[in-house]
């Protein structure tokens, strides 16, 4: 067969990830609670399907046209595995481990001469950080692949579980049927209108936190903030229908407003939009899959970058007397957003603009909108109860992308229990990133005993 011929094209949104202005780079931090054991982990990728997987498999090669494609070629594992002796700020390994995150988000981009990805083990901080490409997948096909290489705590054979969501309730009242449809045709019209004009020329106004044009090639820092479900749960449980986020949202609200109102030279007017720009999985099945059935070529269940653009915005209130209104506006404004085919027009006409007018345009539309927008922010659904590597108890699982234009990147995953924020800020915009995460978890601790109050006020002082 002609070399060519085993050639497979790079899908549009992989192409869009390749480009220079938008070169993005997955990293995932698992920390183990006991010392690294290479040869375990070793064998543990080596019969996981990694070792079998196209994309993790093949180099990425452009043809004399310029158009990239992916090339199977012989992958040899001890060229990904990068074994890091060093002592980092040892006194305290999660500060070590961000900041070696940190410096890879803008300094280190992947060698195109091997399949674009890396594990990198911190033996003196016990973490494997994975390094991959955003072209191979979105986090939902990512966090699958990489919990491939992972087995239940208490089950040592059993790969991990993660529960989808749960099913859409569907009303069959006529009438609501109606009423419901308008309101899909009005939010999607005006939503796109706003996703378009975005990619062009409207942007937020200033603020001490405002990213733009060249900020994802300065210098990064890296913080955690720390959240626990039952929190999250019992703010969600106060407020009707609302769900972990749209607890989320109001945390990253009220948060956001405590930093600016103290550390901000000029404090935002009252209402100041700040926008996140957020990405939503647009396959079938919404969870993350079983991890042993999660094929490239599953009906709704596909492999790759399969999402869709929202625009989520929260807003600057100097005082709120009620914490969990920041929640409520969440609620209001995400339910508006499902409701829209925001996600699944900015899906299709990217995958258009990709296939037809080439990914120089597509490029420089998604960079203005970045750069028109204050934050990027996602959510990952993590293992609910603990999972072993290589036969070590993972302490943690995080994870964050490399620099964008923004100065603020936002990157939840859920991880037995624990719901784990990492912060990537631009140092020079945002230089006390510590004090912006503690304001995203004391906004969490606020809204916790507003909601145990209306449960119990007997017994909250």
């Amino acid at each position: 067969m002609d070399r060519k011929e085993k050639d497979v094209p790079v899908t549009p949104a992989g192409r869009l990830f390749l480009r220079q202005e938008m070169n993005t780079i997955i990293h995932c931090a698992i920390a183990g609670k006991h010392p690294l054991n290479i040869p375990a982990i070793t064998s543990a990728v080596e019969t996981s399907i990694i070792m079998h997987h196209p994309r993790f498999t093949s180099l990425l090669v452009t043809d004399r046209h310029g158009h990239e494609h992916w090339r199977k070629t012989h992958l040899n594992l001890d060229s990904h595995i990068i074994i890091k002796h060093d002592v980092i700020q040892v006194n305290d390994h999660e500060k070590a481990v961000n900041d070696y995150i940190a410096d890879l988000s803008v300094s280190s981009p992947l060698d195109t001469a091997k399949p674009l990805w890396e594990m990198h083990l911190l033996m003196a901080h016990n973490c494997v950080v994975f390094r991959i490409h955003h072209a191979l997948g979105d986090g939902v096909s990512l966090m699958s692949m990489l919990l491939s290489c992972c087995r239940k705590s208490n089950d040592p054979e059993m790969l991990p579980e993660i529960k989808n969501a749960a099913a859409v309730r569907r009303d069959s009242n006529l009438l609501r049927l109606v009423v419901k449809l308008m309101k899909v045709m009005f939010f999607t019209v005006v939503y796109v209108m706003e996703l378009m004009m975005r990619s062009l020329w409207v942007k937020d106004k200033r603020t001490a936190v405002t990213g733009g044009a060249g900020v994802e090639l300065w210098p990064r820092c890296l913080v955690t903030a720390k959240f626990r479900l039952d929190d999250m749960k019992i703010v969600k449980n106060v407020v009707a229908n609302a769900t972990i986020n749209d607890v989320l949202f109001g945390v990253i609200s009220s948060g956001l407003s405590k930093y600016l109102g103290i550390q901000s030279p000029e404090a935002p007017k009252e209402g100041t939009r700040l926008t996140g720009l957020a990405m939503i999985n647009m396959r079938s099945e919404k969870g993350l899959q079983d991890v042993s059935d999660f094929k490239m070529n599953n009906k709704g269940t596909q492999w790759g970058n399969k999402f869709g653009t929202l625009l989520l915005p929260v807003y600057y209130h100097r005082n709120d007397s009620d914490p969990l209104q920041y929640v409520k506006r969440a609620k209001v404004m995400i339910d508006r957003k499902k409701l829209s085919l925001e996600g699944y027009f900015s899906y299709k006409v990217g995958y258009f603009v990709m296939s037809y007018l080439g990914s120089k345009l597509a490029g420089w539309l998604n960079y203005r909108i970045c750069s028109n927008t204050t934050f990027t922010i996602s959510n990952v659904i993590g293992p609910g109860e603990e999972v072993t590597i290589a036969g070590n108890p993972v302490e943690y699982i995080r994870v964050n992308t490399s620099s964008l234009p923004h100065a603020i990147t936002i990157h939840m995953v859920s991880y037995a229990g624990r719901a784990d924020l990492q912060i990537l800020v631009a140092k020079d915009i945002i230089p006390d990133p510590q004090f912006l995460a503690k304001c995203f978890e004391d906004a969490l601790l606020e809204m916790k005993e507003a909601a145990l109050a209306t449960i119990q006020p007997d017994k909250v002082s």
